[in-house]
């Protein structure tokens, strides 16, 4: 198996609309383990298309509390469960991430005993190892896993991650306003992939969302990084390569990769990717 990264959901926010691609969540195949990074809607059939079996997880990490990137948590272990699961999968997050997986449990109540009881399976309650994810970090097999609180508020409790295996790096910066102490943390990783905003599409999406007021615009400024911060922390962090993640706006006709690449490109002129979903990188 190939060192690789694959973006199986690129969409920022949690909405999607006829066209538009999934919510967040990202796929990494290092040293021979399939790990997922978040699991925002859509990320079981993302999982799929992209050749993995969902039996063949090795382990899951959720960056924050945000919906586009915990919704479909519950459902992806579930279905694996009914694909043929029967071992724990150990799984990394924010607290309050158990007592999401104990309401889900609870709502699924009737099928998960009725599956049980009636198909022989094992208790779907135990194949789950939740864990804390925190800043002092973990390994998985032969890659070291780091986390570093970025800048997204109101949730504190919000994570980027590095993975680091023989021979590969890659860093992920979360959900993060611009900051400087991401350059450091990203240093010298074969692939930066990094949250981006087009600021001048704020207003317009918006306007299309409907049923929010003026504190959506205010949370999407101060919570997420425009474009051009990104390329400049990529060419701060000297990476060899930058993706661009969770767009913000990704669905506006409006806008283009053209104009991602603008953005991007006036501080940053190495190898630039701009995410859809399916978009896999080799690494090394």
């Amino acid at each position: 198996m190939t060192d690789s990264v694959t973006l199986l959901g690129t969409k920022g926010g949690p909405a999607i609309r006829p066209g538009t691609p999934m919510p967040t969540s990202i796929l990494l195949r290092m040293a021979g383990l399939n790990i997922v990074v978040d699991a925002g809607l859509g990320v079981t059939r993302g999982l799929c298309d992209a050749g993995v079996p969902l039996t063949g997880i090795d382990a899951i990490l959720i960056t924050h509390l945000h919906s586009d990137h915990y919704l479909e948590l519950g459902p992806l272990l579930h279905t694996a469960w009914t694909a043929g699961l029967k071992r724990p999968i150990p799984i990394w997050g924010p607290d309050g991430l158990a007592d999401y997986w104990r309401g889900f449990l609870a709502s699924m109540d009737f099928d998960i005993a009725l599956r049980i009881r009636d198909e022989g399976r094992p208790d779907l309650a135990t194949l789950a190892k939740l864990d804390l994810l925190t800043e002092d970090g973990l390994s998985l097999g032969s890659v070291a896993v780091r986390a570093m609180k970025n800048v997204h508020p109101p949730i504190k409790e919000s994570f980027a991650l590095r993975f680091d295996a023989p021979g590969v790096s890659v860093a992920l910066s979360g959900d993060t306003a611009a900051m400087e102490e991401m350059a450091r943390f990203a240093r010298g990783a074969d692939l930066l992939v990094h949250e981006a905003m087009l600021s001048a599409g704020v207003d317009a999406l918006c306007a299309r969302v409907g049923n929010g007021d003026d504190r959506l615009k205010r949370h999407l400024l101060r919570s997420h990084t425009p474009a051009a911060e990104a390329g400049r922390i990529a060419a701060q962090a000297g990476v060899k390569a930058l993706a661009l993640n969770h767009l913000v706006p990704v669905d506006d006709p409006d806008y283009t990769e053209a104009d991602w690449r603008a953005e991007a490109s006036r501080y940053w002129q190495g190898p630039l990717h701009i995410g859809h979903d399916g978009l896999t990188l080799p690494l090394g």
